[in-house]
């Protein structure tokens, strides 16, 4: 699985995103508006996301917001079982427990996630730390 990193800059615009079906590992800084959140969490479903991890300040509240623009999207009545959004929140995780989860445990019961994006709502890019943190939790520890 490809796994990429998109840093976000509170309270900006969301970059432009190419990409099919992805998980989203939202990690988050600091905090932010409820507006932007909202804004953000749109953007994300609205571009392929049907499956959102969130860790960090407000995880909760994240989660909620992915869930929200899932039903928002589809005028909060049915929508199709390939466009469900799963949702998970690991407030009492650490960062790296939280990456391992995204990748080994996260599926769609019904399309194939072909990426791992993470979003990270930050005043300043991590990304080489963050892309090794995550592969470093992919690995499982060495008994010595």
């Amino acid at each position: 699985m490809i796994v990429r990193y998109s840093h976000l800059r509170p309270e900006k615009t969301p970059p432009a995103l190419t990409s099919g079906p992805f998980c989203a590992v939202i990690i988050t800084d600091v905090c932010v508006s409820e507006v932007w959140r909202e804004r953000t969490t749109e953007w994300l479903v609205q571009n392929g996301c049907l499956y959102a991890v969130a860790w960090g300040v407000d995880c909760e509240e994240w989660h909620d917001s992915v869930d929200s623009a899932n039903l928002s999207e589809f005028e909060y009545g049915d929508y199709p079982d390939e466009r469900f959004v799963m949702t998970t929140w690991h407030a009492k995780d650490p960062l790296s427990e939280a990456f391992w989860f995204a990748g080994q445990c996260v599926f769609h019961p019904t399309v194939e996630l072909t990426e791992t994006i993470i979003v990270h709502v930050s005043n300043e890019s991590r990304e080489a730390e963050m892309l090794q943190i995550f592969a470093d939790s992919q690995t499982p520890p060495h008994d010595d």
